[in-house]
């Protein structure tokens, strides 16, 4: 889906008391494909969440040397992750090295959960997220784990000042940023 008939979606689901004060921003280059872009939220013209491709990948692979290299860190590795890699490589490989690549995939995954964790989204994560809010139900969205969808449903127009207010609790556990997208919407009742 393109980004401006997303953001035309996005933006027909903000809650009436927020058109006009939230918008969804994002920039591309067509033809620097090195220089990817970046995706903003903005409340009030003011730069709120931003959400760059430049860095991200030099970050994760920061994340996945560093846990590399940690001593301390032992990743056990199953006899069921040794049997995926052995269906996906070919029985050639031998079984020591099985287990490297295995572990290794068990980094680069743990190292993307961590970089999740540390909140530094991409245009493409902002752009999947926003795909999934707008086909899956808002409870869903309300409910998950993942911080865009808790923020894309605070603004949504479906949310009712009931189901906000309900959810006080909830948010005290979330990321700043959903914190942040509560506040403003308890600040339009």
């Amino acid at each position: 889906m393109s980004w401006s008939k997303l953001k035309q979606q996005l933006e027909s689901f903000l809650s009436p008391a927020l058109q006009g004060k939230v918008e969804y921003r994002a920039t591309g280059y067509r033809y620097l494909p090195d220089k990817a872009g970046i995706c903003y939220i903005m409340v009030d013209k003011k730069n709120i969440l931003n959400m760059s491709d430049a860095t991200t990948l030099i970050k994760w692979y920061q994340s996945e040397q560093e846990i590399k290299n940690d001593p301390g860190i032992d990743i056990p590795i199953s006899p069921e992750q040794i049997k995926a890699v052995r269906m996906n490589m070919g029985d050639k490989i031998p079984e020591d090295r099985l287990i490297v690549i295995a572990r290794s995939r068990e980094i680069s995954e743990l190292a993307k959960e961590l970089l999740a964790a540390q909140s530094s989204l991409s245009k493409s994560d902002f752009m999947a997220a926003a795909a999934k809010f707008l086909s899956s139900p808002i409870e869903e969205s309300i409910e998950s784990k993942d911080m865009l969808l808790n923020i894309l449903a605070l603004m949504d127009r479906r949310v009712g000042k009931k189901r906000i207010l309900n959810m006080s609790e909830k948010i005290k556990l979330k990321h700043p940023a959903v914190q942040y997208f509560f506040e403003l919407r308890l600040g339009t009742f």
